[in-house]
C-alpha cells in the first residue's frame, strides 16, 4: 500500500472516530428531550413472565415483534372468552408500545364491556368499577399519549354514549346513578348562588384560576387556605387539598370539628365564594379532564333551548352520560379538522353518529330526577311487615327534555349535509333514516305533550324532506295511529316518556277546562300505567315510579314547561285547590315527602 492511501485510510479513520465521539455526546441530550416529549417507550413491565421481560429488553428495536405475538395472543384469548388473560396482555401492549391505539381501544372496550358483564348484575357496583375504569384508561392514559387519535376519543364517547346512556346493560341505573351523584357536586355553588342550571355558572368556572399555585399566591385566599390546613392534616397541597376540601363540603363528618369551623367561619365571604369556584373548576379540569371553555362551547351549540328564544340555549346537564358523549365527540372533530389535507373516514363518521345518537337519547330521557326511598327486600327475604326499612335507596328516574329537539335537529342536518358532500350514500342514507324515524317520534311527542304548534311545524318537515303515503294525514290522524302502535308494541323506556306525557297533556287539558279531554288522558296514562307493570315488570330493567309520584313529575313539567302561558300554569293550581282538593292535598303529600328526603338526604352529606 502506497503512503498516500495509509494516509487517507488514517485520516478517514479519525473522522469516523470523531463524528462517533460528538454523535455519543449528542445521545443524552437527545434522550432528555425524547422523555421532556413523552417519546421514551423504555417502560418496565410489570408481573411479567421472566422470559417476557428479557426478551422485550435483549430485542430492543424488535419489541415490535414481541407486541405483535402479543397481540395475536390477546385477540384468541378474547375470541375464546378469556377476558381476564386478554387484559393481562392487552396492559402489557400499551406498555411497549402506548402509541399503538387500537390497543387501548381494545383494552377499554375489554373492561368495560366484556368484563364487566362477566359480574353477576347482582353485584352493579362490581359492574360499575370495570366500566369505569374503562373510560378512565382512554380518558386518563390513551387519550394524553395519542392527542390526535380520533379513534381514541370516540371509542371514549361510545362508552359513555352507548354503555353508560344506553339500557342494555341490566345494571345500566346503577351507572348512571353513580355518574350524577358524582358529578352533581361539582356542578353548583351554593356560596356563589350558581348552578348547573346557569350559564353564569359556566362562565365563572372559564374565569377561575387553571393551576394551584395561582390560588395559593393570592394574598386573599391565603389566610383561609392556612386555616383548613391547621385545622385538619389531610389538607396539604394541591391535588390533595383541592379533594379534601370538595369532600368535607359533601361528608363533614369524616373530617376534624376545626376544619368545618372554618367553613362556618367563612361562610358568605368573598373568599369561600372564590375558592369553591375554583375548586370545582380545578377537579373539572384536573381530574376530569373537562375544558370549561369547551364545556361552555357544547352548552351553547348543543344545549337545551328556549321555547320563547330558539336562539338561546340552557346548559347541558352534566350530570348525563350522553352530555360526556358529546364532549368527547366535539374534541375528537376538532381533533380532525385540524389535520391538512384530510379524508373523512370510518371514525369520523362514527363520531357524528355519537354526537346525532346523544341529542336523539337527551330528547327522549334527557331530565334527571333523583330521588330517595326505603330499599327493596334482597331476594328471598320477607318485607318488613309495618313497611319500615331502616336502610335507605336513592333512585334515578330519567325524563324527555323536549328542548333538545332544535338542537338534534339542526346538528343532524349539518351532519347529513357533510356527507353529502362526500357522496357517502351508504353513510347518508343510514342517517337520513335514523333523522325521519325522530322526526316521526318528535312530532308524536310534542303532540302527546300538547305542543302542538310545535308537533305541526315537525310534522310539516316530515312530510317535505320524507314524503311518502303514512304522513299525507293530518296531524291529528297520524298521532292517533301512531298512538295505537305504541300502545300495541311498547318498549321499556317509552313508558315513562308515555305516561308523563299524557299527564302532562290532561293537566293542560284541565287547566283550559277541557275537561271530557283531560279525564279520558288520566285514564290513558293508567291503562298504559298498567299494561307496562303487568308485561315488563318481570324484567325489572327500569321500575316505574308509583303512579303518584308520576302524576308529581307530570304537573311539575307541566308547570314549569315555557310553551304553555303563565296564567293557564297558574289557572291549573287554582282549579285543583277548589275543585279536586283530593287530588290537589295528593300532589302536596307528595311534593313534601320528596323534599323531606332531599332534606334529610343533604343534612346526611352536610353543607
Amino acid at each position: 500500500m502506497r503512503g498516500r492511501d495509509v494516509v487517507i485510510l488514517l485520516a478517514c479513520l479519525l473522522i469516523a472516530v470523531v463524528l462517533l465521539v460528538v454523535a455519543g455526546m449528542q445521545l443524552d441530550p437527545i434522550n432528555r428531550q425524547r422523555e421532556d416529549m413523552n417519546l421514551t417507550i423504555n417502560t418496565p413491565l410489570e408481573n411479567a413472565p421472566p422470559s417476557l421481560a428479557f426478551a422485550t429488553v435483549a430485542m430492543g428495536a424488535f419489541r415490535g415483534l414481541v407486541v405483535d405475538i402479543l397481540w395475536m395472543r390477546a385477540d384468541k384469548l378474547k375470541e375464546e372468552g378469556q377476558f381476564f388473560d386478554a387484559r393481562q396482555l392487552a396492559e402489557w401492549i400499551t406498555t411497549l408500545q402506548p402509541r399503538f391505539a387500537a390497543v387501548w381501544e381494545f383494552h377499554a372496550w375489554n373492561m368495560a364491556y366484556n368484563i364487566s358483564v362477566a359480574i353477576p348484575a347482582s353485584q352493579p357496583e362490581q359492574r360499575w368499577r370495570w366500566v369505569k375504569n374503562g373510560y378512565e384508561l382512554l380518558r386518563d392514559k390513551g387519550i394524553p399519549l395519542n392527542p390526535k387519535s380520533i379513534q381514541l376519543y370516540r371509542e371514549l364517547g361510545r362508552i359513555f354514549q352507548h354503555k353508560m346512556g344506553g339500557v342494555s346493560d341490566d345494571a345500566h341505573k346503577y351507572y348512571k346513578l353513580q355518574f350524577a351523584e358524582t358529578m352533581g357536586p361539582l356542578l353548583h355553588s351554593e356560596d356563589n348562588n350558581l348552578d348547573r342550571t346557569d350559564n353564569a355558572y359556566f362562565t365563572a368556572l372559564i374565569a377561575a384560576p387553571v393551576e394551584w399555585d395561582q390560588i395559593r399566591n393570592d394574598p386573599n385566599m391565603a389566610p383561609f387556605i392556612q386555616a383548613l390546613k391547621t385545622a385538619d392534616e389531610t389538607f396539604t397541597e394541591g391535588k390533595q387539598f383541592v379533594q379534601s376540601y370538595l369532600s368535607l363540603r359533601e361528608e363533614p363528618q369524616r373530617f376534624q370539628a376545626a376544619a368545618l369551623a372554618v367553613l362556618d367561619a367563612y361562610r358568605g365571604t368573598p373568599a369561600l365564594g372564590r375558592f369553591d369556584i375554583f375548586a370545582k373548576a380545578y377537579q373539572l379540569r384536573h381530574e376530569w379532564k373537562l375544558d370549561p371553555v369547551l364545556m361552555q362551547e357544547v352548552n351553547q351549540t348543543y344545549g337545551p333551548i328556549y321555547f320563547s328564544d330558539p336562539n338561546r340555549h340552557y346548559p347541558m346537564d352534566w350530570r348525563h352520560p350522553d352530555s360526556h358523549a358529546i364532549y368527547w365527540a366535539v374534541k375528537a372533530l376538532k381533533v380532525a379538522r385540524e389535520e391538512e389535507d384530510r379524508e373523512i373516514d370510518m371514525h369520523e363518521t362514527n363520531t357524528d353518529r355519537i354526537v346525532a345518537h346523544s341529542l336523539q337519547n337527551l330528547f327522549r330521557y334527557g331530565k334527571i330526577t333523583i330521588l330517595e326511598g326505603p330499599a327493596r327486600p334482597l331476594a328471598g327475604e320477607a318485607p318488613d311487615p309495618n313497611g319500615r326499612s331502616q336502610v335507605m335507596r336513592r333512585d334515578i328516574f330519567l325524563s324527555p327534555d323536549l328542548r333538545i329537539f332544535d338542537s338534534y335537529n339542526r346538528t343532524t342536518l349539518a351532519i347529513i349535509d357533510k356527507h353529502e358532500e362526500r357522496s357517502d350514500r351508504g353513510t347518508v342514507k343510514s342517517l337520513r333514516d335514523g333523522h325521519r324515524n325522530m322526526l316521526k317520534n318528535a312530532a308524536f311527542q310534542f303532540y302527546q305533550a300538547g305542543i302542538k304548534g310545535y308537533a305541526l311545524n315537525i310534522y310539516n318537515q316530515l312530510r317535505r324532506l320524507y314524503p311518502i303515503d303514512d304522513f299525507k294525514v293530518s296531524l291529528e290522524q297520524y298521532a292517533q295511529k301512531r298512538f295505537r302502535e305504541e300502545l300495541d308494541s311498547i318498549a321499556i323506556y317509552d313508558a315513562t316518556e308515555m305516561i308523563t306525557a299524557i299527564l302532562t297533556e290532561s293537566y293542560y287539558n284541565y287547566a283550559i277546562r277541557e275537561d271530557d279531554m283531560a279525564a279520558r288522558q288520566e285514564q290513558i296514562a293508567q291503562q298504559v300505567y298498567d299494561y307496562y307493570m303487568q308485561k315488563y315488570r318481570p324484567e325489572n330493567r327500569i321500575d316505574l315510579p308509583p303512579m303518584r309520584v308520576l302524576r308529581y313529575i307530570g304537573i311539575t313539567q307541566f308547570l314549569n314547561s315555557e310553551p304553555y302561558p303563565l296564567y293557564v300554569r297558574d289557572g291549573l293550581i287554582q282549579r285543583m285547590k277548589i275543585e279536586k282538593p283530593e287530588l290537589y292535598e295528593q300532589m302536596e303529600q307528595t311534593a313534601e315527602e320528596i323534599r323531606r328526603r332531599m332534606e334529610q338526604a343533604g343534612q346526611t352529606q352536610g353543607p
